[in-house]
């Protein structure tokens, strides 16, 4: 699972998010590679999740200034080179041996906030300490003792994340055929679980599905986010929402953010893309919280996209884990890179110098092309 040596010019030299999942693909155990790759069921909406992009189109708008294109913004307040964060995604360890350390340097080191998994391989202390100073969120999963809960949202606060994204699309796991097919079970170190790691795990702890579960039976309802905002004064983020309906409920639940989103495919297979869903749900909201959307985001073409329908940002997954394992820090360096470089180059020829100034009348209105 440790990554293949890719020079300097060979990383230069790829152009696409796209190239490095084969890369990936000849480093990574295939159970773990169709781990990170694989949907729910049949995968229609793992399809779906990158097709939904390539079919909106373009209205850019010329002679405009754009000598001093900026693709800075902020989420949440904290500054940011793009409208970007990485998403987060369980045990960067079955990637490479740097895991979530490697990740977050890279995040630190172009200046988009990083998101740390419930599930992570090492410990959200240790991706604290890796990237200090560093805008970082953290990812929650409710366990079945509020306790457990509790003490996560706690650690997150002492350790210096600047945010709670609560996932709020798994009151039980999705049907994998992939992983059912190669029994895997996420049986792996996870650094906010010591005891799932060492010579005596097979006897009491439990693996990362078991851990997934916890959430499920937790029973978590629109009525637990008082305790959770009652636990910090950290800004609170849901994670999964697909509807308006439930869009509006969040606004009145006064949370900061909605990330719109289908779990990258992973939960309920037959939904919809969330870029199909996004304008639905911004205009449900109505500003009163910010929006932010993922799902098969593979070019900064995508970012200029989401912006135009609502969003504030957009969350990047799986070809962050691509270019870890393919290289590392430096490969997850040059994803980032590709997305800055094609935005800006997208921003200058739709003429948006800012990204506040992306609307929608920057795409074809009407139905979307293919549809």
């Amino acid at each position: 699972m440790n990554a293949g040596p890719l020079t300097d010019s060979r990383l230069a030299s790829i152009v696409a998010l796209a190239d490095f999942e084969p890369l990936a693909r000849g480093v990574m155990a295939a159970e773990a590679f169709d781990y990170v790759a694989g949907g729910a069921w049949d995968e229609i909406s793992l399809l779906e999740n990158d097709a939904a992009w390539r079919r909106r189109r373009f209205r850019p708008r010329v002679l405009v200034d754009v000598s001093g294109v900026d693709p800075s913004t902020t989420l949440l307040g904290a500054s940011a080179a793009l409208p970007l964060a990485i998403a987060p995604m369980a045990a960067h360890g079955l990637a490479h041996a740097d895991a979530e350390l490697a990740t977050v340097r890279a995040a630190a080191a172009v200046g988009v906030p990083f998101i740390t998994s419930t599930m992570s391989t090492r410990s959200l202390e240790e991706v604290a300490a890796a990237a200090a100073g560093h805008d970082r969120w953290f990812q929650l999963y409710t366990q079945a003792d509020p306790g457990r809960t509790r003490a996560l949202v706690q650690r997150a606060h002492s350790a210096g994340y600047g945010a709670i994204i609560l996932t709020v699309d798994l009151p039980r796991l999705g049907y994998r055929d992939r992983d059912r097919r190669s029994g895997f079970d996420l049986d792996v170190p996870l650094g906010n679980f010591p005891e799932t790691t060492g010579p005596t795990h097979a006897d009491h702890g439990r693996d990362g599905y078991e851990r997934l579960d916890e959430q499920r039976l937790a029973g978590l309802t629109w009525d637990d986010l008082a305790t959770v905002r009652s636990w910090t004064s950290l800004p609170l983020v849901l994670k999964g929402i697909l509807t308006a309906e439930d869009a509006r409920l969040a606004v009145e639940h006064g949370v900061d953010a909605i990330v719109v989103s289908n779990h990258g495919a992973r939960q309920l297979d037959r939904t919809p893309a969330p870029i199909d869903v996004l304008a639905e749900v911004a205009a449900a909201v109505d500003g009163r919280t910010e929006v932010w959307v993922d799902g098969g985001v593979r070019r900064g073409l995508d970012i200029a996209i989401a912006l135009a329908l609502g969003a504030r940002g957009v969350l990047v997954g799986r070809p962050i884990l691509w270019a870890l394992a393919a290289a590392g820090q430096p490969g997850v360096e040059r994803v980032l890179a590709i997305l800055a470089e094609e935005f800006t180059i997208a921003m200058a020829l739709l003429g948006t110098p800012t990204v506040d100034s992306i609307t929608s009348r920057h795409l074809v209105d009407g139905s979307v092309i293919g549809t």
